[in-house]
């Protein structure tokens, strides 16, 4: 009797317990990053030739009005010392677009059911949107390696260090544009999280200058930005110099995305602001 039981009961465990794909649906996973992926390529002018030329433009203004009288940065000419820091500040703005825009459009359009309806779990949802998030923060910073770093001829002075750090900024931000995105309902909401919290993070991060040279105050603030390490760990491993060091950088950036990726995480398991 009781082996009968168990298998009377086995089916029905295995329908409420299990999917029948097993713990991790790959096809929809693996779908859904495809589909964000497909995004910002099927329009690459706006996502990644346009941040190109903003770069570009960057460098060209700073250089001009500043770099001649401004001297070297911590050891390095002016142009060379901002390079990295415009890099990683257009991959962290990027790949919070993607992942911001992708839900946002979304809600507005009044689709986002057909990303919630199919059998993709909380933790699924995310890796998918941060797939696209992080594809085009690489593809961003392939870009602006291959135009502006060839044309100023610096060669990474460690290579895998930049690497891992452009990875970890793109998965960042994407994680965080999740979060904006799920909270924003309109347009407009979009940009002023945009404007007022993504914006003053890149910018104040000692993206075009060294730390050092800001008073007592401001330089304990910047060090509470996750932003900051990350854009230094990247100029550490463009140019060989930083302002903090770069096993701290990878720590705080690292515990900081976690916490971003698990809050993304409980956001769409719960459907928090997306389910009418």
């Amino acid at each position: 009797m009781r082996d009968h039981a168990t298998e009377t009961a086995a089916p029905g465990q295995a329908q409420m317990g299990t999917r029948r794909f097993g713990r991790v649906n790959w096809l929809g996973l693996l779908t859904l990053a495809e589909r964000e992926n497909r995004r910002f390529l099927s329009v690459w002018t706006q996502t990644l030739l346009a941040p190109l030329i903003t770069a570009g433009l960057f460098m060209v203004i700073f250089s001009i009005a500043i770099g001649p009288r401004r001297g070297d940065v911590m050891g390095v000419d002016f142009t060379t010392f901002i390079a990295p820091g415009i890099l990683m500040m257009t991959v962290i703005q990027n790949a919070f677009a993607n992942t911001s825009s992708s839900i946002v459009i979304s809600k507005v359009q009044g689709n986002i059911v057909d990303t919630l309806m199919p059998p993709l779990s909380g933790g699924e949802l995310v890796l998918g949107y941060l797939a696209g998030g992080i594809g085009r923060g690489v593809f961003v910073a392939l870009a602006i390696c291959a135009g502006l770093f060839a044309v100023l001829g610096i060669v990474p002075a460690h290579p895998l260090w930049a690497i891992l750090f452009v990875l970890l900024g793109a998965t960042f931000m994407s994680a965080v544009g999740i979060v904006a995105g799920i909270f924003a309902n309109k347009f407009d909401q979009m940009a002023a999280i945009t404007n007022f919290v993504v914006t003053p993070l890149a910018f104040l991060s000692g993206t075009f200058y060294s730390v050092e040279a800001l008073p007592p105050a401001l330089y304990s603030i910047t060090h509470f930005n996750p932003v900051f390490y990350l854009i230094d760990g990247v100029r550490f491993g463009v140019i060989g110099v930083s302002d903090s060091a770069p096993m701290l950088g990878l720590a705080v950036g690292a515990g900081a995305t976690l916490a971003v990726c698990l809050l993304a995480w409980q956001m769409l398991a719960r459907g928090y602001r997306l389910k009418a």
